[in-house]
């Protein structure tokens, strides 16, 4: 969509998404109000091939002419991994009128999504990634070193074999000593559970990096999965990422 504003006499429409909508599971359409009078939509719903079915636009409110507006829509854990489309579109309905729009798409919101998602679900199969509630600290209070623990639970019904490469750091939390951490972890379906403790220091202490609301808690894990490399960005559930984040703090001395 042109910085300038939507373009005259047109209704156009096109998809973002910020680290706070990743965090939050959603993406956002964006409608451009080019005509002359305000457009108050009633209903929202974006279609697309790659989804079950189409997703009703959230937050309704009213664009008035010569602005854009971002609707919140909620991503489907399951996507349709085998379809390979590249685009979906819009549905408004506003006063009287329903109008389908085409979706600009210029940052592959969906396809990265998709892929993304896909090769989570591949990853299920073999194992459950997650990150434990708590976050035990070597000693109270500023200079403390936590420990960021990765529960590796494998599939009893599924099957294949994964590796667990690397783990990166977030902009609040780092490896104690390393660019990255290293578990280097294989497993396979039907093994028992594996514990990984991977200890970590805050990467920064300013302000700023407090105020980070979707990335600071969301670790990039490199894999290989039946042989072939992949990455996902595994996230803290909440109580986990308060527990991370009061213990950077603490560590930092601003508790």
């Amino acid at each position: 969509m042109p910085s300038i504003g939507p373009p005259p006499g047109e209704i156009v429409a096109d998809l973002r998404q910020s680290s706070r909508d990743a965090a939050l599971g959603r993406f956002q359409v964006w409608i451009g109000n080019g005509l002359d009078t305000d457009v108050n939509p009633t209903s929202i719903a974006y279609a697309d091939p790659r989804f079950p079915e189409p997703i009703p636009g959230e937050r309704l409110r009213l664009t008035p002419s010569g602005s854009e507006r971002g609707y919140p829509l909620a991503l489907p854990s399951q996507p349709d991994c085998d379809d390979d489309s590249t685009r979906g579109g819009v549905t408004m309905t506003y006063g009287d009128r329903e109008v389908t729009l085409p979706v600009e798409d210029e940052a592959d919101v969906v396809a990265r999504y998709v892929a993304t998602r896909c090769f989570e679900l591949a990853v299920a199969a073999v194992a459950e990634l997650s990150f434990a509630d708590e976050v035990p600290v070597d000693q109270p209070g500023e200079g403390s070193v936590g420990t960021l623990i990765l529960e590796v639970r494998p599939s009893d019904r599924g099957s294949g074999v994964l590796r667990v490469d690397s783990v990166g750091g977030t902009p609040l939390l780092t490896p104690n000593g390393e660019p990255v951490w290293r578990p280097d972890l294989t497993v396979q379906a039907g093994d028992s559970p594996e514990t990984i403790e991977l200890s970590m220091i805050p990467a920064r202490c300013d302000d700023h990096v407090f105020m980070e609301s979707g990335g600071a808690t969301a670790f990039r894990i490199k894999l290989h999965l039946n042989g072939e490399p992949g990455e996902l960005v595994l996230r803290m559930s909440p109580a986990g990422a308060s527990a991370a984040i009061g213990f950077a703090r603490d560590s930092c001395g601003l508790g």
